[in-house]
């Protein structure tokens, strides 16, 4: 298997979490360098990752990777076994990859990208308010789990694709409160421990501290539907529409 990555995308750290748990053999392109750009839209013209070949199958976007993975691998099942607990799982899973990314992303980056600005007033704020709204629904379903995670005594589907944004919430400038959410720094910490969660913090860790100055894009973001979703949706239109007359602005498959 090829394995498009980039080791700062929770989705691609996502699967990469999955495929180690499986115990599955893949190389690694890190498809947002500048020279493997053309490699990656040969496979997905949208040029994001996470990008999987195995053999001739191609597969996009890390939910419908692991789904492939769940079917084509089925040692180590990475989803909870009883129907109720897998749509419990998958609703978690879509609640991190659309509205917990998208505000994680929209409100750091200033700390990551080449800015020349300061955030708009109240989006920080905002990030905030809403990040603490996810974080609680995750606190009331962690508090009654049966088991060290989040479905059991094995770790699954919602380890996968919360651990990298969980991961990230304070490097990226925000906080989880020990007082309102401690069941979600209990399973942090038991996340931690693990081999298989403390390998993939250390290889972003190597990623980032190794990265080439002007390998990667950093001025003009890459924005989809998600992420634009939430700044519209808190009001931060003109900010945006600043943006897009500056040319900072991108979108799948169109990659200069």
């Amino acid at each position: 298997m090829r394995f498009y990555t980039n080791w700062f995308s929770p989705f691609a750290r996502k699967v990469a979490l999955a495929l180690d748990y499986k115990g599955l053999d893949y190389e690694t392109i890190d498809g947002l360098a500048h020279k493997n750009l053309e490699a990656l839209r040969a496979v997905n013209p949208r040029a994001e990752v996470p990008t999987l070949v195995d053999g001739d199958l191609i597969v996009t976007q890390s939910a419908f990777i692991l789904a492939y993975l769940d079917d084509a691998y089925p040692e180590r099942p990475i989803f909870p076994g009883s129907p109720a607990d897998r749509a419990k799982a998958r609703a978690l899973e879509y609640l991190f990859d659309t509205r917990a990314d998208a505000i994680l992303i929209d409100g750091s980056l200033w700390r990551w990208a080449q800015r020349d600005d300061q955030p708009p007033d109240g989006l920080i704020d905002a990030a905030r308010k809403d990040l603490n709204v996810i974080f609680q629904t995750l606190e009331d379903h962690l508090a009654n789990r049966n088991g060290r995670y989040a479905f059991g005594d094995t770790p699954c589907i919602v380890e996968f694709a919360l651990w990298p944004p969980m991961t990230a919430v304070k490097p990226l400038g925000y906080s989880i409160d020990e007082t309102r959410f401690p069941a979600i720094l209990d399973w942090l910490a038991t996340l931690k421990q693990e081999p298989l969660f403390s390998d993939d913090t250390r290889r972003t860790r190597d990623f980032l501290k190794n990265l080439t100055p002007g390998s990667h894009e950093t001025r003009k973001i890459a924005w989809r539907g998600d992420r634009i979703e939430w700044l519209l949706a808190r009001g931060f239109h003109d900010w945006f529409y600043e943006e897009i007359k500056a040319q900072r602005v991108i979108y799948p498959a169109a990659y200069d």
